[in-house]
This record gives structure tokens, sequence and C-alpha cells, in this order.
């Protein structure tokens, strides 16, 4: 790297802690924080959502995937979002920010406790939560490895780097600063990728080398589904991107509930996924032009990041390294800020003898405290991930495993066609889902792995949440929970309209 690179990255990184010394004005209490008390525009919630599913993965998986596969990481990444997206669109966006109106809720897990019962929203609080450090964890190690391989920086200054400039325009700025971050980033990432692909189309001839050099690609590499990402790969990952991208991922559910009511939420969704048709294709033409430079890589991972260092100049490196790391550090500080708002909102009032939430001065004070430690944690467990040895990956595994069971009461509780699956339905579902992928991993294995590669993805992916799915709505049909406040408050949320009239004011309410 030279001079220039690393005076971007710098100039990078105090960017990022004057958005959160900007942020924090607009910050008086934990609504703010967490929230934006409602009041993010829909454009620039759409360009975070669509930012907040990047990382450095991206870049290194996934350049990996294109150069072995072709388009086909196009369309099994990228397509599927943009379906999940239009879904969501329609049926789980604008009922986020309807759920603040009706219920004042700043935290993506706080209605559940309406919607089935305190039971239910602590123990898909605890679960989720405490295996989300472990997945932040990896995050911040993912950064420092970049890090070391473009600078030379040992992995564990690169932690300390990375995390603690995340760590204070995250704790200071909050969602403000999270959203405005990724406003940056995607800048950062759009000078960065139109500089690539142009130099790659000159190296390549032109503009008609867009269309012709899939002849001098291998055999399948224009194919929308090569190897082992398969039709039935996509399909069932259609599936969960729109548990995930609709709110079963709690970042993005925040970002929903931010916006003003549900038709700017829907506008959101409609824009974010609109960038995942359009913006990858610019992204990914480098990368599956990657064979034609670079063939015989070893190490598919390295395609991308060897390109850069060969084709763009002193600055544009140093650019595309920050855009990298505004990947990682927007994807963990909303993380942050998501594990810190069911911390402060669902499990401590459940902790409280009265079960009512924190006074307004000193929930914003925990609402930064536990940003910070989160983040503490999560740091912490990555500069000793050597010690935990197989056991970091393992939990990872497992937070994978959650996110399904868990999105899957979180937002089909949301629709009035299955407001009659209660909170039995939500917890036997989740449990099912947890057997269900324990089953697939440790008991049948080798006979799903003997279906060979794609199917044994397809099979370990896609069953814990489709059993899920059919748990959730069998068991509200079998044995259908009935509740005349749970009716109203479902129905409520396929409209725009006031508070209901159990809210205070201010739309605080202590549980009951």
């Amino acid at each position: 790297m030279a001079v220039l690179d690393w005076v971007v990255i710098a100039g990078y990184f105090v960017v990022m802690v004057a958005i959160g010394l900007y942020a924090k004005s607009k910050i008086s209490d934990a609504s703010d924080f967490y929230v934006a008390g409602g009041k993010l525009p829909a454009w620039l919630v759409g360009i975070s959502h669509h930012m907040s599913g990047y990382s450095a993965a991206v870049f290194v998986g996934y350049a990996a995937l294109a150069y072995t596969t072709g388009f086909a990481v196009y369309v099994w990444w990228a397509l599927s979002i943009t379906v999940a997206c239009s879904i969501g669109a329609w049926l789980f966006a604008p009922r986020w920010p309807r759920l603040r109106q009706r219920l004042g809720i700043i935290s993506p897990l706080e209605y559940l406790a309406k919607r089935f019962n305190v039971a239910t929203e602590q123990l898909l609080a605890w679960s989720g939560a405490a295996l989300k450090v472990f997945d932040v964890a990896a995050k911040w190690v993912a950064s420092a490895i970049l890090l070391q391989v473009f600078a030379g920086l040992p992995i564990a200054w690169g932690i300390l780097v990375v995390g603690g400039v995340t760590m204070i325009y995250s704790t200071i700025g909050g969602i403000w600063a999270d959203v405005l971050t990724d406003l940056g980033q995607f800048i950062i990432q759009f000078v960065a990728a139109i500089a690539m692909l142009g130099i790659v189309i000159v190296k390549l001839g032109g503009i008609s080398s867009l269309w012709t050099m899939w002849e001098r690609l291998p055999e399948g590499h224009a194919s929308p589904f090569n190897n082992d990402l398969t039709l039935w790969f996509f399909l069932a990952y259609i599936i969960i991107s729109t548990l995930s991208y609709n709110g079963g991922t709690w970042n993005l559910a925040m970002r929903m509930i931010s916006t003003a009511d549900g038709a700017a939420a829907r506008r959101s969704m409609l824009l974010s996924g609109a960038l995942y048709l359009l913006w990858p294709l610019v992204l990914f033409i480098p990368m599956w032009a990657a064979p034609i430079f670079l063939p015989g890589l070893a190490n598919p991972e390295e395609s991308y990041a060897l390109m850069a260092q060969q084709f763009l100049p002193a600055g544009l490196i140093g650019l595309v390294l920050a855009g990298m790391f505004a990947h990682t550090m927007a994807m963990t500080a909303s993380d942050a800020n998501a594990i810190s708002s069911v911390v402060v909102r669902d499990i401590i009032p459940a902790l409280r003898r009265d079960r009512s939430f924190l006074p307004a001065k000193r929930e914003l004070f925990m609402a930064r405290l536990t940003t910070f430690l989160f983040i503490v944690l999560s740091m912490g467990i990555a500069l000793t991930a050597d010690s935990f040895g197989g056991v970091l990956g393992l939990l990872i595994t497992w937070f994978g495993a959650l996110v399904g069971p868990i999105a899957v009461p979180m937002l089909l509780g949301l629709l009035p066609a299955f407001k009659r699956s209660g909170s039995a339905a939500a917890i036997t579902s989740w449990a099912i889902g947890l057997v269900v992928f324990a089953t697939n991993k440790y008991l049948l294995a080798g006979p799903i792995e003997s279906l060979g590669t794609a199917s044994a993805q397809t099979i370990t992916v896609a069953t814990p949440v489709l059993c899920s799915i059919v748990v959730f709505i069998g068991y509200g049909l079998i044995r259908p929970a009935h509740s005349a406040e749970v009716d109203a408050l479902v129905d409520s949320l396929g409209y725009d309209g006031p508070l209901v009239e159990t809210a205070t004011a201010d739309g605080r309410e202590a549980r009951k």
C-alpha cells in the first residue's frame, strides 16, 4: 500500500467518528437512539437497508463463487434478495412502523410480549442476543485479516482499530450514525466499484466485452444455475432471505421501524430491492472476468483483492479497502444497536419488579452503555478467538440456525392470516427448528452428505426454517389461540393511523 492509500483509510476513520459526533446532536432519548423517533427519510433507510446486507464476505467469499461458478452467484444472492424485498414491501415492511405508532416500540422483539406473551419474547431475546456476540466477533476477525493482507497490520491491532472506531461512533450516535455510515459506505463503494468496472472493461476490449467475455470463461459460467448454486438452493434462499431481510435480522427490522409510516417503509424496501437488482451487477462483472486475468488461481477468495492491487492506482486501493471496512463496520454497528435495544427494552424490563421500562434518562444511558459493552465483549472474544478452537465456529453456525426459527414467529405473527397461532405455536416452532437443524448436522450428516454437496446444502439450510413455518401455521390451525386484543392489534397493522387508546401520550407503557 502506498502512502496515499494510508491517507484514504485514516481519513475514512476520521469521517466515521465525525458522523457519530454529528448524529449525537439528533438524540435526546432512547427512541431517537434506536429508531430516530420514526424520522428517518425513506430514501436513506432504503440505502441503509441495502448496504446492511453487505460485508467483507462479498469481496472474499462471493468473489470466490463468481470466480468458480460465474453468473449463478448473482442469481442465488442478489436476485433472491430482490424477490425477498419485493415480497416484504407489501407484506412486512409497512407493519413495522405501524407497530411503533400503535405500541411505541423501539425494539424489534418488543411487540412479542403483547402479540404472544412475555415468555415468548424472553426466549427469542435471550437465544438471539447470547449468540449474536460470537457472530459479530467473527466479523471483527474477518476485517482484521483483510487489514493484515493489505497492510501487514497484526490481527490483534486490526481488531482494536476497526472495533474501536465502530465503538465510538455507534455508542454516541445510535441509528443516525449507522444509517449515515451506510450512506458514506454507499458513496465509497460507488466510486471504487465504478473505477474497477471501467478499468476492467477497457482491459477486456471495450463495452462489447460485457457479452463476449463469457466465451472466454469456463463452460457454465453464463448459466443462471451452476455447480452447487442450483435452482432448489435458489428457492430455499428466497425463503430464508424473505425472513431475514424483512426483520428476522433484527437490525433490518429497526430500519423499517425508523420510518415515518407504512407507506415510507414500503418505498424504502422497494428502493433496497431495486438496488439489489442492479448494483451487484456492477460489483460482480470484475469478479466474473477474474479467470481471464488470473487463470488457475489457487485461492479464488483472493481474486478481487489481487485484481484491485493489480489494476487500481494508489489511493483507490485504499478506497477499496475502506469500502470493505465500511461494510463490516456498518453491519456490526447496526447489530450492536439492535442487540442493545433488545437488552434495554425486552430483557431489562422483564427483570424489574414492576415489569416497566426504565425512566427516559436512564434508558438513554443504558442504551449507550449496552452498545458499548456489547462491542467490548465481541472484541474480547475476537482477540481470543484462537483459544476457542472450534467453539467459535460452532456458535456462529448455531446462530445461523437460530435466525430462521426466531424470524418465523416474529414475521408471521404480524400477518392476519396467522393470528390464531399463539405463544405455544411460537415456542414450539422455535424448538422444532433447532431440533431439525441439530438432527441434520449431527445425526443425519452422513446420509445427507451422500446426496451430494448441492442437495446437502439445500437440506441443511432449508429444512429447519420450513419445519418452523409448518409447525407455526399448523399449530394455529389445530389448536387456535383466541384473543380479541391480539386480533385488534394485528388487524390494525394493515393501515397507517394513530396510536391505539391503550398507549400513553409518549408511547411508553408498563408491561402487564
